[in-house]
């Protein structure tokens, strides 16, 4: 299960979270959710890093449930079935760039400007995607 979620997204970029690791968490995806990460990252993360053509930092993808209730995650987070990608173009003006573009170029069930763009959230369904652009204050 160590293969690459897509051309930019290592398995382990995707899994590893210094909160698991601290508490002896196995954060791994079953199959169902390897396949929904998959999914997020060839409709949303790639189209994203093509364009952007420099790295793009991901926070947090796939988080196990154990891991979601440590990190005191919404108990509806679509990070526990890897439908949903935070990530981090290195500051904020970037952020607000990627998330300009998001919302103007993809399908996407929510896009979240977290903390006045300290992190940028998007998820991806593989159907009924809402087109919901929220904003975390």
């Amino acid at each position: 299960m160590q293969n690459n979620i897509s051309k930019h997204i290592t398995f382990n970029e995707a899994t590893k979270s210094p909160t698991a690791i601290r508490n002896g968490i196995k954060n791994e995806p079953n199959a169902q959710e390897l396949s929904n990460m998959k999914l997020v990252a060839e409709k949303c993360f790639e189209p994203l890093r093509e364009w952007y053509g420099k790295p793009i930092r991901v926070n947090s993808f796939f988080r196990c449930d154990k891991l979601n209730t440590l990190v005191k995650g919404s108990k509806t987070s679509q990070h526990v079935e890897g439908k949903a990608i935070d990530m981090d173009a290195g500051s904020k003006q970037e952020n607000k760039k990627i998330f300009e573009w998001c919302k103007a170029n993809l399908v996407f069930d929510q896009i979240i400007n977290e903390y006045d763009y300290s992190w940028i959230h998007i998820s991806y369904n593989a159907s009924k995607n809402r087109n919901q652009i929220l904003i975390v204050k």
